[in-house]
């Protein structure tokens, strides 16, 4: 990262350029594999995907290492940090499951169209058995959460917080992490549903909170752990709701 006698400088376009198509791909990258070609065959959904992922978090490394010429800077872990940040996953997993099986499934807001989508979606994919849904789980919530914290908090909130007040730097990173997410649950629940908007508050809030422990502990560790539970609980309820 640019040190602070750095950031005195003139800011070189190309750091703004790859901020915004950082903050922008995933959002563009959800629409075409999941809206776009939703009615493709599933080689083409999946190559998509598959093309789309190497790419977004291919581009920190290839700008970073290549176009900036930096290096990476490794520091030690704050235990505060890691403290907060576990803590917050599993508050926020165990809420998920407790909102499901207590008041959302009961009260019919996952109904057949939900499901069907969901169905549809993951036989898009493949997935189709209970082998090949752990398979998916493991992979998204072991090493696809980690991969997100470094495109979300190392490269695009750490360029920003060099760029812009640290409050800013937080929500805009946040609102970029959570945008694509409005994508797919718009597809799930409609734009104009409440579950939408809602839920999609919660995906910016927790990146703000991410946002913040690795602003606090300088480490990935904390809040990877953190999402990792989130994305566990989120996987829990895909699985329940397939039966």
């Amino acid at each position: 990262m640019p040190t602070k006698s750095e950031s005195l400088s003139p800011v070189p376009v190309s750091e703004w350029g790859a901020i915004v198509f950082a903050l922008v791909f995933p959002t563009v990258l959800t629409w075409a594999y999941f809206i776009a070609l939703a009615d493709s065959d599933p080689w083409l959904q999946k190559g998509a995907y598959g093309i789309g992922k190497v790419i977004q978090f291919g581009f920190p490394i290839v700008f970073v290492f290549f176009a900036r010429r930096e290096r990476l800077q490794f520091r030690g872990l704050d235990a505060n940090g890691l403290f907060v940040a576990v803590g917050f996953g599993l508050l926020v997993a165990g809420s998920m499951l407790a909102l499901y099986y207590f008041w959302l499934k009961p009260a019919g807001f996952f109904d057949e169209s939900v499901t069907g989508e969901v169905r549809a979606k993951l036989k898009g994919f493949g997935v189709n058995s209970l082998a090949a849904y752990a398979v998916l789980a493991m992979f998204y919530v072991l090493i696809h959460s980690l991969l997100e914290e470094y495109y979300w908090r190392w490269f695009v909130f750490g360029r920003l917080r060099n760029l812009l007040p640290l409050p800013t730097a937080i929500a805009v990173s946040s609102i970029g992490f959570a945008a694509h997410h409005v994508l797919v649950l718009a597809k799930y629940f409609g734009w104009d549903a409440p579950e939408t908007w809602l839920f999609s508050a919660g995906v910016a809030v927790g990146g703000a909170v991410w946002a913040l422990v690795y602003q606090q502990s300088k480490s990935l560790l904390g809040p990877w752990l953190s999402h990792l539970f989130v994305d566990a609980a989120i996987f829990a309820i895909g699985w329940d709701l397939m039966q």
